[in-house]
């Protein structure tokens, strides 16, 4: 997926990051669905999810699907072995103008051989109905401005692409410069931005998070 976004500088998720926050965090902290594929019917989960019912369809294609990394991308109920084709990340969140909660999709994707099929449409309709069922508001996500395909695809399933917003993200040293922000602004205002600086400077000003409140101690 980093690959195919051009985003290979800003991935970090390891296997052991991606199990314990997905796969061993309760229901609905985080959801993915994936897009198992075979050529005989799966057979039922052994341990079913009770917030989320699967969804089974047949698809009749002209002709068989070359998958070279089936293998790699598959697993194995007896003697049937399934081929993982996508798989599609959402997890909650809520509006204050809706007044409800609603779904935000973090990741679709089908891998290549799978493209252009139907099943990237299925994963979609498969959230949009989760969000019905449980009375949600709407569906959010985002697209790379010039991954056009996907911008048409969602536009054809009824979505609205919202020009007039734009992405917003805090991250590595500005989140952590961020945490302090409010408190700076008000020591350099009640200090004086020149007194501020040079306490800061001779380490006499001390910031420290206790509680949830900050602790500033002046070190004379």
């Amino acid at each position: 997926m980093a690959i195919f976004q051009s985003l290979t500088d800003v991935f970090i998720a390891t296997e052991s990051s991606l199990s314990s926050n997905l796969l061993l965090s309760p229901p609905f902290h985080s959801f993915t669905i994936f897009l198992e594929l075979s050529s005989s019917p799966i057979p039922p989960l052994p341990s079913p999810s009770p917030s989320f019912t699967p969804i089974e369809k047949t698809f009749n294609f002209d002709s068989p699907i070359s998958d070279p990394e089936k293998n790699a991308f598959s697993v194995h109920y007896g003697n049937n072995q399934v081929a993982l084709g996508g798989y599609l990340l959402f997890f909650p969140n809520f509006s204050a103008l809706v007044g409800k909660p609603g779904f935000y999709v973090d990741n679709v994707f089908a891998r290549e051989c799978y493209r252009r099929k139907g099943l990237g449409k299925m994963l979609l309709s498969a959230v949009a109905k989760q969000a019905v069922k449980m009375g949600y508001g709407r569906v959010d996500w985002v697209v790379l401005d010039w991954n056009v395909n996907a911008i048409k695809f969602y536009e054809q399933m009824g979505a609205k692409v919202l020009p007039e917003w734009k992405l917003c993200r805090l991250t590595g040293d500005a989140l952590q410069a961020c945490q302090n922000s409010n408190i700076l602004h008000f020591l350099k205002r009640f200090l004086g931005a020149w007194l501020y600086s040079q306490l800061a400077t001779l380490k006499l000003l001390n910031l420290q998070d206790v509680g949830g409140f900050f602790l500033c101690v002046f070190l004379v």
